[in-house]
């Protein structure tokens, strides 16, 4: 086929008969919650087939146990073993910020890895209890009952929260909501993880500082007040055997970030330190010394905890606490699970994970243990230790089992201050400096996002901050969306493309045609805004030309290649427009609009009101028509032509 004749247009916008509500309602619903089509493999081959697809979609587990050999087992038991060591004084030092017995916060690291196994789609993934939402539990509970005062009602509802968070997050998964994690943006999550690092450090200075009384709220103020209102109790004795083995846990993981090899130092130094300060303590009975010690723990496997539910007066602060602990349980776990997905290229979904947070913590929260999720520390733990499967995760609860079953005596003059130190260390890591740096150098607004959410942390409250984050996460996005940019176009030279001309200074404009690109959905929120940021870029234009070279804007053309969707009140926006430029005697065309755009203006009958013959495939068909008009009419003929009869010589699609 040779070359178009001048006054030709091979392709032209489709206006085939519009979608129906249920055709396009349905098209919108999978992009927006199954992005990924994940039932793909559910629809392919037989009865039998399509049952195991099935089965392994909603049991991961069945994926990688069929290929299951003893060489991968070796490496997920070893990875185990070293994150059981870690677990275990984590798990005795984040129930002590939940304000809640350790022995609970072993229990957690014995079922929720379990249900893990089977139900999450990490090979990374190392389940536990993490501090930020440990101390927040304490923070939202605390604040309506006290663990001193009422420690059996207490226990109950951060039994009943972790029922919520998980009910939450199950719901969530089901239903794939994932996207709306994404609320969390990572200047959010950065500062909100840095706020609560500075205030779990501030609360162990109780520990560090040997005080029996301390105050219950968070913020900075009252943390300091507490503090100095109590000098007289000071103990140097716990301030020096804190200050030893926070350095010596410093070391060890300076030692292990300097020669990454050497990765289990750091892994196993906080059950070393427990160990050695346990013998210490019990040696020269440090408890007469002012050096406050975990006391007894329970021996025995999880009890059933179903009975100590709680939905009675309380049930609106159970209600909060597991949304808000739930919601950033899943965005820490997921955030973490998809870092270190990215390692090994392989990938999670994030659906999977929150059906898996959602049964974990469901059935964690009936067998006595409450929120869990995936900290990053002991998922980096375990990727160093070379873990190939889930299966570490249970290894490592066979290990805090036989702890549960026989070792946890050993732990009764395990130093309070010992477990501050390994929280403090664990904490500093969580205080990112370099990636608040890179903020501040890359998204000023992303820096002022974090600050506001670590200000907010650390000046009020947990839950305080993190919604402040958000708030000003979610009016960015209203703002980028209300306020859509808009570029002026021109012609590459010896090209068909046209490209923004501040981003490229040697694109060229097109005498007596202004070319304008938008790229935002249009919709009420920003048809005004796009109205009169239109009618500045004419003026602006306008202006520029009779200066240059007299002469004027015949034709606008509006490139809504980057428009994916638009409203009645854009539609009336754009007729507006063309009203507008038609008093001026300036043509309104508009290029390449997607299938979306198409079938509202066929139904709104927009095509007809503009004439089907000005919408154009590409931006240079519209051009070559306008050029044309333009040619014809300085040659004379004061006939305006029919575009569809003089047509283009355009046939390249690219703009």
């Amino acid at each position: 086929m040779g070359s178009p004749e001048f006054g030709e247009i091979l392709h032209r916008v489709n206006f085939s008969a519009p979608r129906n509500f249920a055709t396009s309602l349905k098209s919108d619903i999978k992009e927006t919650l199954f992005p990924d089509d994940p039932f793909r493999e559910i629809r392919k081959g037989s009865a039998g087939k399509r049952t195991w697809a099935t089965l392994k979609y909603f049991l991961p587990i069945l994926e990688w146990v069929p290929h299951y050999s003893f060489r991968t087992f070796r490496s997920d038991f070893i990875a185990g073993i070293t994150i059981a060591t870690l677990a275990i004084p984590q798990g005795i030092s984040y129930a002590k910020l939940a304000n809640i017995p350790p022995i609970i916060g072993l229990y957690s690291s014995f079922v929720p890895p379990i249900i893990y196994t089977v139900f999450g789609s990490s090979k990374v993934l190392a389940v536990g209890t993490v501090a930020a939402a440990s101390l927040l539990t304490a923070s939202i509970v605390g604040a309506k009952v006290s663990a001193d005062e009422d420690p059996a009602l207490y226990i109950s509802l951060v039994y009943t929260a972790t029922l919520f968070s998980g009910l939450f997050q199950l719901i969530m998964g089901f239903f794939r909501l994932g996207f709306l994690v994404d609320f969390l943006s990572h200047a959010t999550i950065v500062g909100f993880m840095g706020g609560a690092a500075t205030i779990v450090i501030m609360q162990q200075l109780k520990a560090y500082l040997g005080l029996k009384h301390f105050t219950t709220k968070t913020d900075l103020i009252s943390v300091m007040k507490s503090i100095f209102s109590q000098k007289n109790e000071w103990r140097w004795e716990s301030a020096l055997l804190g200050g030893i083995f926070l350095f010596f846990l410093l070391l060890a993981r300076y030692v292990s970030k300097k020669r990454p090899r050497l990765f289990w130092i750091s892994a196993v130094t906080p059950l070393l330190s427990v160990i050695i300060a346990s013998l210490f303590t019990f040696l020269i009975h440090a408890e007469n010394h002012g050096i406050q010690i975990v006391g007894e723990l329970k021996k025995g496997l999880n009890p059933i905890s179903i009975s100590q539910l709680n939905f009675s007066d309380y049930f609106p602060t159970t209600i909060k606490t597991g949304l808000i602990t739930g919601f950033l349980a899943l965005a820490e776990g997921i955030a973490v699970g998809r870092s270190f997905a990215m390692f090994k290229n392989d990938n999670i979904d994030g659906n999977k994970e929150m059906i898996a947070f959602g049964m974990m913590n469901i059935v964690g929260s009936c067998t006595s243990c409450y929120l869990t999720t995936g900290p990053f520390s002991r998922s980096a733990v375990n990727f160093n230790a070379g873990c190939k499967t889930a299966m570490s995760n249970v290894v490592m609860s066979v290990g805090v089992m036989l702890t549960l079953l026989f070792l946890t005596p050993l732990f009764h003059y395990t130093p309070l201050v010992v477990l501050a130190a390994i929280i403090t260390a664990a904490m500093l890591g969580l205080i990112d400096y370099q990636a608040v740096h890179h903020l501040f150098t890359v998204d000023k607004f992303d820096f002022c996002v974090c600050m506001a959410a670590y200000l907010g942390v650390i000046l009020a409250s947990m839950d305080i901050g993190l919604m402040v984050a958000v708030g000003i996460s979610i009016c960015k996005a209203l703002l980028y969306v209300a306020r859509p940019g808009t570029a002026m176009l021109g012609n590459m030279p010896e090209t068909g493309m046209y490209r923004d001309m501040a981003q490229y200074p040697c694109a060229t404009r097109v005498p007596g045609i202004l070319i304008l690109q938008l790229g935002s959905p249009i919709y009420y929120a920003n048809s005004s805004y796009l109205r009169e940021r239109i009618a500045r870029w004419f003026i602006e234009e306008q202006d520029y030309i009779s200066q240059t070279s007299g002469e004027s804007v015949e034709y606008v053309v509006l490139d809504l290649s980057g428009v994916t969707s638009i409203d009645t009140s854009g539609i009336n926006m754009l007729d507006e427009v063309r009203k507008l430029f038609e008093k001026k005697g300036v043509k309104l065309a508009l290029c390449n609009p997607r299938v979306e755009v198409t079938d509202k203006f066929v139904l709104s009958q927009f095509v007809e009101t503009i004439g089907p013959e000005w919408l154009f495939l590409t931006v240079k068909d519209a051009v070559a028509t306008c050029g044309f008009l333009l040619h014809t009419t300085k040659e004379g003929n004061k006939q305006k032509l029919n575009p569809m009869a003089t047509g283009g010589f355009a046939n390249d699609s690219n703009h």
